[in-house]
């Protein structure tokens, strides 16, 4: 009788301490990550122009819209989470476009991210009211990068971030590298109420509408 007590004793402790049962699955929800641009060039134009930068990612269900919005312009990109079709949308100005991608374009637009391997650091900070741990990304070119994610909440679909899909939950804070600029994304909200379908809904006129293929021959 008293070792049945200890058993149960035991099963009690682990299933109050499992950190999986604070984990909540993010199916809708509004995330705002600031961007500050780091760069050693003296005359850092494209990161002046991008300053004060922000990232709005939301998500309902499989489906996603990426916002990037600076002082050129805005450019989102939507995944349809019942075709999994991916439709970037460029918006600077007078200059407007709609770029269709199918999976096959999606993945080799990303091709530098595929293969990540993801180091766990014992070392961790609170971003926004979660605890995130540490986590050095490996790409294949043995470049690294530093992320700090939570595993409290966890994207129901993770592709709207393919540099940090493979991560046990939602990257809070990250490095991204473009040409010579090194781009830090921190999270400064995240708002749980219900995401309005429509935000999903492609424009039906006033953008140029190109295929992958045409946005890489015309250097978009």
């Amino acid at each position: 009788m008293k070792k049945r007590n200890q058993v149960i004793t035991i099963i009690v402790v682990l299933f109050f301490s499992n950190p999986v049962w604070a984990q909540k699955k993010l199916t809708e929800a509004t995330i705002t990550y600031d961007i500050v641009i780091n760069t050693n060039n003296t005359t850092p134009k494209a990161a002046d122009l991008l300053d004060g930068a922000t990232s709005i990612i939301y998500l309902k269900g499989n489906s996603s819209r990426s916002e990037m919005i600076s002082s050129l312009g805005t450019q989102s990109t939507i995944i349809d989470g019942k075709t999994n079709k991916v439709t970037i949308l460029k918006d600077y100005g007078e200059q407007k476009y709609m770029i269709s991608l199918s999976q096959e374009n999606w993945k080799a637009s990303n091709k530098k991210y595929e293969g990540i391997n993801f180091t766990y650091e014992n070392e961790f900070k609170t971003i926004a009211g979660y605890n995130c741990q540490k986590a050095v990304g490996k790409l294949s070119n043995d470049s690294t990068f530093i992320v700090y994610f939570t595993r409290d909440l966890v994207p129901m679909n993770k592709d709207f971030q393919y540099l940090n899909k493979n991560l046990p939950g939602l990257a809070m804070q990250y490095e991204a590298t473009f040409g010579d600029l090194k781009v830090t994304y921190t999270v400064s909200s995240i708002n749980f109420k219900l995401v309005p379908a429509a935000k999903f809904d492609l424009p039906k006129s006033g953008y140029r509408v190109m295929s992958y293929e045409e946005s890489l021959g015309a250097g978009n």
